[in-house]
């Protein structure tokens, strides 16, 4: 096979072709800002509102509670930031897991430094959360709880909505966040309904959309304060003149996405059901992720052969994955310590994840490379 193979979606996606044509006629022609009172800023304001009524219908909420930023990371910040402020005249404690995504970990390190309290549940060996956890982990002066919906290393399928029902039971002043980086797309998530938080995070640029540009989510009555000052753009939550070319090309592709998400499922589905029918018959290789993960992340490791070493050899090969979360930028996994894993399986740790792009012929193209690698490094 002479294209690349590219098992990295987890990390970022290929921008599809629709939302980069889009992008270029709202940078080339549509350029006008939105906040501008002539013709042209009329147009980009439109086109802007338009693709917010697009993100609201894929989360089945009202255009008016979908804040757009500059990505995923921005709103974790804004959510935990801004929804904690609001809230501490009635308590100083926050709840997270030790699983989540490093935007949500450093804001509550940072928040920590600032006097507030922060629970991080620990996941058991399959990076599951419970109900319980959460429960018995709450107090009176519990104010805000984030949990992910997907784990973005080893693809564990939390419940949020179960937590989030039991959440409103016991404390209905508590404010709930949702890291969906992950979820977005692929999975259906209606707020209000099989979602009840007050604030939730989604990423352009994991759903075939660009880089650069996020939504918060921000449920009708949710206590939050801006993080960030300016000319009054997005209600004040997020000023700063909008990126609307990006705005417009994430609203397109969560469009598309979630048009396709059945089909998409089923598609990533297959192979990653084939590679792990052949990493099965290979010895050396051990399975991270949970077999009720999502099927758009796998997790493996083969103990003795570190992941650096791995990946590079793929790299040579055309074969693109990587050792963890993108961000984390090949340093140890706060996952898979968590997780309590042997630190010889979180060194040799490999992250597969899939997309629409992927086929199924690049599955023995894969485990041909992986066994030729074994045999070089393990000898």
């Amino acid at each position: 096979m002479d294209q690349e193979i590219y098992y990295d979606n987890s990390a970022t996606t290929r921008v599809r072709d629709e939302a980069a044509q889009l992008m270029l006629e709202m940078l080339c022609q549509c350029y006008g800002n939105p906040s501008s009172l002539h013709s042209k800023g009329f147009e980009a304001q439109q086109r802007m509102e338009k693709a917010r009524k697009q993100v609201a219908a894929s989360l089945g909420c009202d255009p008016s509670c979908i804040y757009f930023t500059s990505g995923g990371t921005e709103s974790d910040v804004l959510a935990l930031l801004g929804g904690s402020e609001a809230m501490k005249r009635r308590g100083d404690h926050i709840i997270t897991t030790a699983i989540e995504h490093d935007a949500v970990l450093h804001t509550c390190k940072h928040l920590e430094e600032l006097g507030w309290r922060v629970t991080y549940l620990k996941p058991d060996s399959q990076g599951n959360i419970s109900v319980e956890q959460v429960l018995e982990a709450m107090e009176d002066k519990t104010v805000l709880v984030s949990i992910m919906a997907v784990n973005n290393e080893v693809g564990s399928i939390l419940p949020v909505g179960e937590i989030a029902k039991a959440i409103r039971r016991k404390n209905p002043n508590t404010q709930i966040h949702c890291d969906c980086v992950q979820a977005y797309g692929k999975q259906p998530l209606k707020v209000g309904k099989n979602l009840d938080v007050d604030f939730l995070t989604v990423s352009g640029h994991k759903i075939y959309g660009p880089k650069g540009v996020g939504t918060l989510y921000v449920r009708k009555g949710a206590k939050i304060k801006p993080v960030l000052f300016g000319g009054g753009q997005e209600k004040d939550l997020r000023p700063g003149t909008e990126n609307i070319a990006a705005i417009c090309g994430m609203g397109l592709a969560a469009e598309l996405i979630c048009d396709e998400m059945k089909e998409n499922e089923a598609h990533v589905a297959a192979i990653k059901n084939s590679l792990l029918e052949g990493l099965k018959k290979i010895p050396e290789v051990c399975i991270i992720s949970p077999e009720n993960a999502t099927p758009y992340i796998l997790n493996i490791s083969v103990p003795g052969i570190r992941s650096e070493i791995m990946l590079h050899f793929m790299e040579e090969q055309g074969i693109y994955l990587s050792s963890g979360s993108a961000c984390a930028k090949g340093g140890p996994s706060h996952v898979l310590s968590a997780m309590g894993l042997d630190r010889s399986i979180g060194d040799s740790a490999l992250r597969l994840s899939f997309g629409r792009y992927n086929r199924p012929e690049e599955v023995p193209v894969f485990l041909e490379a992986l066994q030729t690698a074994i045999l070089r490094f393990k000898r």
